[in-house]
C-alpha cells in the first residue's frame, strides 16, 4: 500500500564490459522558516535508503531509478515531514520546510480516555496483524498515537504527529512509520491505513541474521508485493500464481427485491389500518420477521470461477514507470508454492473454495475504482484502489519487507 519504486542499482558485468541503467538523485535543503537544519534525517518511504543533512541542512540521495518517491524527514523539535517527488529523466532538487512541534498545554491536561488501551489493542491487531510474525512485534512509542472512536459511525481512527516505531524481531527490522491515516469500521469490518514506512536493520549475530533472512523470504513470497512484481514482469505463472475470478451471482436463498418490498408494504399497510399497539394479534410477527430477514440478506454471493485470467488481456502499460489493470468482478489469486497455515485457518479471513481446490494461499483483490496502477517493484500507486480479502488481508505490517527487497535466487 506504498507509492514507491525499486531503487536497487543493478549492474551486469560481462568480461570487461559494463551495462548500467541510468540513475538520478534527489538533493536539496532541509530548513525551517529561517535557516537550514543540520542533522535532519531524510528517508525514502518503503526502503532502507536514508541520509543525514550536513551542517547547512543540505542532503543528497543517489542511485535512484526513474519513478515516484516519498521523502520523509525527521528531526527533534519539528513535526515529521513528507513530500512526494517524481524522477523522470533528470535529477531533482527540493526545498523541504519543516514546522516546529510546539506542545500545546491543553494536550497535557486533557482527561485520559479510559478506553484508550482497548482501542490501542485493536489498532495493534488491525495494523500489525495477528500472524506469528505479529506476535514478535512491539510498538515502542504507543504514546504518540492519537486515538478516536466515533460511536455514531462505529469507526476507530488513529493518527500520529510523530514517527510510530515498531520493532519486528521476527523479520529483523525496526520500522519507522509515518501514519497518515488508520480507520477501522466495526460494522463493515473494513480496515484502511496509509502511511510511509522506513526500514532499519536490527543488530544481530550471524545465526540470528540467517533466521531473519529465512523469515523474510517466507514473508515476501506469495505476498501482494511479490504478485504485482510478477505481474509487471509477466511472470505470474513462473512465480507460482494462478489468477481466477470471484464472481458475484444472485443469492439463491433470497427472494427477488420486488417480492420482498411487496410483502413488507402489505404488512406496513395492515399495521397502519389496525395499529400494531391496539391490535397486535392481527399482525403476523413471524411473517414480518421473515421478510425483514430476507431484506437484510446479501443480494449476491461469491462463486469461485474456474476460468483462468490471462495476464496478456489483464495488464496494460500506463506510462514508462507504471502498468495498469482493470477488471470486472474480483481477482482471485492462488499462490501454489505455499499452503495456508494452521494459524490462518483459525482466523476470519478464510476464503471459500471448492473441495477439490488445493489449500493454496488464496487472496481476493476487489477493485474500488476504475483501475489499479502499479510499479515494477510491486508497489501500488493508490492504496485505496484495492480492497484485499483472504491471505493478503491477514498479513499486515508485521509481514512487510522493504520495497527494494530482493529475495534469494531459488
Amino acid at each position: 500500500m506504498i507509492k514507491s519504486l525499486l531503487t536497487t542499482l543493478i549492474f551486469f558485468f560481462a568480461c570487461t564490459h559494463v551495462i548500467a541503467q541510468t540513475t538520478f538523485s534527489i538533493s536539496g535543503i532541509v530548513r525551517d522558516h529561517k535557516d537550514g537544519l543540520p542533522g535532519a534525517s531524510i528517508y525514502l518511504s518503503g526502503y532502507k535508503i536514508a541520509t543525514v543533512a550536513d551542517n547547512d541542512g543540505r542532503f543528497k540521495l543517489t542511485n535512484l531509478k526513474p519513478g515516484s518517491y516519498d521523502l520523509l524527514v525527521q528531526i527533534v523539535g519539528y513535526l515529521p515531514y513528507s513530500k512526494s517527488v517524481i524522477i523522470s529523466d533528470q535529477s531533482v532538487q527540493v526545498d523541504l520546510v519543516l514546522k516546529e512541534n510546539v506542545a500545546q498545554l491543553d494536550e497535557v491536561t486533557v482527561r485520559a480516555d479510559p478506553n484508550r488501551q482497548k482501542y490501542i489493542n485493536q489498532f495493534k491487531e488491525f495494523f500489525i496483524g495477528k500472524t506469528p510474525n505479529a506476535l514478535q512485534c512491539k510498538i515502542l512509542n504507543p504514546q504518540v498515537l492519537n486515538v478516536d472512536f466515533d460511536i455514531t459511525k462505529s469507526t476507530l481512527t488513529v493518527s500520529t504527529t510523530e514517527f510510530l516505531v515498531v520493532e519486528n524481531k521476527a523479520l529483523g527490522y525496526r520500522l519507522k512509520y509515518m501514519l497518515d491515516h488508520f480507520e477501522f469500521n466495526s460494522r463493515t469490518h473494513i480496515i484502511y491505513y496509509s502511511g510511509h514506512p522506513f526500514f532499519e536493520e536490527l543488530k544481530a549475530s550471524a545465526a540470528k541474521r540467517k533466521k531473519y533472512i529465512a523469515a523474510r523470504e517466507i514473508a515476501y513470497y506469495g505476498s501482494s508485493q511479490h504478485f504485482f512484481r510478477s505481474l509487471y514482469a509477466n511472470k505470474t505463472k513462473e512465480e507460482g500464481f494462478i489468477i481466477n475470478k470471484m464472481i458475484k451471482i444472485p443469492n439463491p436463498n433470497r427472494y427477488p427485491e420486488y417480492v420482498i418490498n411487496t410483502n413488507l408494504e402489505k404488512i406496513k399497510t395492515i399495521a397502519e389500518k389496525t395499529g400494531i399497539r391496539k391490535n397486535a394479534g392481527k399482525i403476523d410477527t413471524a411473517l414480518l420477521s421473515f421478510w425483514t430477514k430476507q431484506r437484510d440478506m446479501p443480494k449476491t454471493i461469491d462463486k469461485f470461477s474456474r476460468a483462468e485470467v490471462l495476464t496478456d488481456t489483464l495488464v496494460h502499460p500506463f506510462n514508462e514507470n507504471l502498468k495498469y489493470i482493470s477488471y470486472t468482478d474480483a481477482l482471485l489469486i492462488q499462490y501454489t508454492k505455499e499452503k495456508e497455515s494452521l494459524a490462518y485457518s483459525k482466523t476470519g479471513f478464510w476464503i471459500f473454495r471448492p473441495l477439490d481446490v488445493p489449500e493454496n494461499e488464496i487472496s481476493v483483490a476487489n477493485l474500488m475504482g476504475e483501475g489499479v496502477r502499479f510499479y515494477e517493484n510491486g508497489g501500488i500507486y493508490d492504496s485505496r484502489s484495492l480492497l484485499f480479502e483472504g491471505y493478503w488481508a491477514y498479513e499486515k505490517v508485521a509481514d512487510m519487507v522493504p520495497m527494494d527487497y530482493i529475495p534469494l535466487q531459488k
